[in-house]
């Protein structure tokens, strides 16, 4: 019986002195146990083989039988034994306690009871042989299920791939000899006339219709007039909006014949004023940050504009414009040098109501501005360098100017500005335009022999782009 043993892999607990032993039987007397590639107390044996006496050994567990049926056809063939390399022990990690305990033939040593309760149903107890020895028991039910099953799944597998592949499959496939023997015409035919009539009413139409993206309009709409605005003389410059419509620029005599008609018809420049010095706050309020700005937690950065205006129509929108901004909370500064123009004064006896400052001396304006507001000079004004120019240039802050000459101001360098009505063919310095809307009935334009229809659309303020087309 000692040879159904050989390839199992056992625990073998000696005395304190020797430790615990763990490997493959490889030979097996009533005297002695030879383990190979043994493990000492969980650690590699140093030795290919280690031969333990029966005397020394308290307690003997199998680990797994899975190699003996294997090595059992081999020891009677050959003195060879193949075994596999045992499984180290390591801490808190206990044997097998479904597998009977050995027991060596011959010797005095008896079965140690495991502390551990072994489960019933995995429990095979040692039998005696007829020469009164005590040996191993018949491997256990539950070993005997995993051999079967496991010959099952090698028999699958050695169905499944132990065919040999087909040689034909190493060829390629050739796709087009295959796709010339399928009638496509046959078949979609045969699908056409299982179809409803309605069905196919449609998509016999469907070509005549044209296709449309995602982003395009399916209901069809006139295209855009981008001339909607015709003058009887034209300036040498055009202008286009955002949205592509041409803005042509108009001459002064012109202009002047306009602001006549309007002023003819009731829409005085009380009315115009007003319109050009809130769109000039709405400009200049953005320009300055915003709400992000203009917050009242923010109260220690409040921005300071300055109005520099001159003694005319110009320099009383620059100061109708500072009065709005001061009903924002913005702090502002006028400036002039002369107010004997009658609509100067109408605006500053208003703008001295909000407790602002007025100055008529440019060395008193502050230091530093956030912003400063340009109504110096208008068209047809004399052309002088003022001394305020100095300081304006210094400053370094953005200039806005209302109602610009179309040649710019002498000595300043704008960098926006804002127009009413229609715009005249500005020159560069003047920086990028502004047009506003002042609200002129189409009667105005049509007594000039104008042509117009609004390009404002949503917007009370659109920007001018030189048209280089």
């Amino acid at each position: 019986m000692s040879t159904q043993f050989l390839g199992c892999t056992v625990s073998v607990k000696c005395d304190e002195s020797l430790g615990t032993y763990q490997g493959q039987i490889v030979d097996l007397n009533g005297q002695t146990v030879t383990l190979t590639k043994a493990f000492r107390n969980g650690v590699p044996y140093p030795s290919p083989q280690v031969v333990l006496s029966a005397k020394d050994i308290l307690h003997i567990e199998i680990i797994s039988t899975e190699e003996a049926e294997d090595c059992r056809d081999e020891v009677q063939t050959s003195s060879k034994v193949t075994v596999r390399r045992p499984i180290a022990k390591r801490a808190g990690r206990s044997v097998s306690e479904c597998i009977p305990p050995l027991v060596l033939p011959n010797s005095d040593i008896q079965q140690q009871s495991n502390a551990r309760k072994p489960l019933d149903s995995m429990q095979s107890h040692p039998e005696p042989a007829a020469n009164g020895k005590i040996y191993l028991g018949e491997i256990s039910t539950k070993n005997q299920k995993r051999s079967s099953q496991r010959q099952r799944w090698q028999e699958k597998d050695e169905q499944a791939f132990g065919t040999p592949i087909d040689q034909s499959m190493e060829q390629d496939f050739d796709f087009e000899k295959n796709l010339a023997l399928f009638n496509k015409e046959a078949v979609w035919q045969e699908i056409n006339s299982l179809k409803p009539d309605i069905v196919r009413q449609s998509e016999n139409t469907r070509g005549s219709v044209p296709k449309y993206r995602h982003d395009e309009n399916v209901i069809e709409s006139e295209p855009t007039a981008f001339r909607q605005i015709a003058v009887p003389s034209a300036g040498i410059r055009e202008y286009v909006t955002d949205d592509g419509l041409v803005i042509p620029s108009i001459t002064v005599d012109l202009h002047r014949q306009l602001i006549g008609a309007a002023d003819r018809l009731g829409i005085s420049w009380d009315r115009r004023v007003e319109l050009l010095g809130r769109a000039g706050a709405e400009i200049i309020l953005q320009l300055l940050g915003g709400g992000h700005r203009l917050n009242p937690n923010n109260a220690h950065q409040w921005p300071t504009v300055v109005a520099l205006c001159g003694p005319h129509r110009s320099g009383a929108a620059g100061v109708n414009c500072a009065r709005q901004l001061s009903s924002h909370g913005v702090k502002t500064v006028v400036y002039v040098e002369n107010s004997e123009d009658v609509f100067l004064l109408q605006e500053l006896s208003l703008y001295k109501l909000s407790g602002n400052r007025v100055e008529t001396r440019y060395k008193n304006l502050p230091a530093v501005a956030d912003l400063i507001l340009l109504a110096l000079g208008e068209e047809g004004s004399p052309r002088t360098v003022a001394p305020v120019a100095t300081w304006a240039n210094s400053n370094r802050a953005p200039v806005l100017a209302i109602e610009p000459p179309s040649a710019g101001t002498p000595g300043i360098m704008t960098k926006f500005s804002l127009l009413g009505g229609l715009p005249l063919s500005h020159s560069a310095d003047n920086g990028r335009l502004y047009l506003c809307n002042l609200a002129l009935p189409a009667k105005v334009f049509s007594d000039v022999g104008i042509t117009y229809r609004s390009p404002f659309g949503p917007k009370f303020v659109i920007p001018l782009h030189s048209n280089s087309s």
